[in-house]
Formats: structure tokens, C-alpha cells, sequence
């Protein structure tokens, strides 16, 4: 029998027992997606932030992570909404899942164009990329994320010698992601 081991912490807000309950119900429902052997794990922040109640859920199943964040008047329903997020994601990538290892059904093998086309709200990549690669510390990379206005930014640390991301935060800080190979 699979379990998944749940972790309940709060943030402005005291955890009482009866939402540390609601919250492991809710989330330990995700286990009917898992198969027997599949280790998994959760964490469950809820917070209060500017009257908001907001639930976020991190889930590792076996290697795959998923997240889903909701924010309401209500903390329970923060977290139905959070844990609903992180069942259509796993449902989503379930299916992709299938569609790889069965290949397309044959209704969907019509013709090459029709096969191009991706269902409707199914994300794709529409822009490719290419730069070059400078070499740098963290913080310069930072200092060029800023002046190009993005998000994140790819560079090749100095310091390791391999490629990282610096990103920015929802609450105003940087991260760095550096690979392990």
C-alpha cells in the first residue's frame, strides 16, 4: 500500500487540528493515482497574507513535482482548490505519459497536418532561442536578468563552469538553480 507522507506547516497563521486534518484528507487523496510501490511526498504551507487565505501544495511523486496554490477569503477552500490544481496536473501529465508509450490512436492518424495541430489549450513551444553563453558570477547574471526585464536568466557560472539559472522570487529575492549531474 502506497502512503504518502504529509507535511502540514503554517506561516502568520496558527494550524489547528482540525485544518492539519482537513489538509492531510484532502491531499492524501491523490494516493488512488499511485501505484503500489511509487513513493510520494507533500507539503502543505498555509498562510495569511493581506486578509487572503492561501494554501500552496508541493507534491513529489516519484521523482515528478507538482505544485498548485490557491488564495480565497476561506482556508478551506484554499485548499480544495490547490489540491484540484494538483490533480488536473497529474491527470495531464498522466495522459501525456499514455500517448508516449501507446503512440496516437488511430483516429488521430489522419493526416500529417491534422497531427500537427494540438488540442485546444494544450501548451507548445512557439520560439526557439539561441545565445551565447558568457561566463559569470551569480550576481552579474542577476544584474543582467534586471536589465533585460526578465524573469530569469541563463548563464554560465564562473564559479562552477556549469550552465545555471538565476530567477526572481514572488517575494522579491533571487534564486539560483544549479545543476546536479
Amino acid at each position: 500500500m502506497t502512503t504518502i507522507r504529509i507535511n502540514v506547516s503554517g506561516k502568520n497563521l496558527e494550524i489547528t487540528q482540525a485544518l492539519r486534518s482537513y489538509a492531510e484528507k484532502k491531499v492524501a487523496k491523490i494516493e488512488k493515482y499511485l501505484n503500489q510501490n511509487q513513493t510520494s511526498s507533500a507539503e502543505v504551507m498555509l498562510r495569511l497574507e493581506r486578509g487572503k487565505h492561501i494554501a500552496e501544495v508541493t507534491m513529489n511523486l516519484s521523482g515528478v513535482m507538482l505544485r498548485g496554490e490557491a488564495k480565497t477569503a476561506d482556508m478551506y477552500t484554499s485548499i480544495d482548490a490547490a489540491v484540484d490544481r494538483i490533480e488536473r496536473q497529474f491527470n495531464k501529465y498522466k495522459t501525456r505519459i499514455q500517448r508516449r508509450m501507446h503512440g496516437p490512436k488511430i483516429g488521430e492518424v489522419v493526416s500529417p497536418r491534422k497531427s500537427e495541430v494540438k488540442e485546444e489549450g494544450e501548451p507548445s513551444i512557439v520560439r526557439t532561442k539561441r545565445f551565447a553563453l558568457k561566463p559569470m558570477d551569480a550576481e552579474e547574471a542577476v544584474l543582467q536578468m534586471e536589465l533585460l526585464g526578465h524573469d530569469f536568466f541563463v548563464f554560465s557560472n564562473s564559479d562552477t563552469g556549469d550552465v545555471s539559472v538565476v530567477y526572481k522570487r514572488r517575494d522579491g529575492n533571487y534564486g539560483l538553480i544549479d545543476p546536479e549531474y
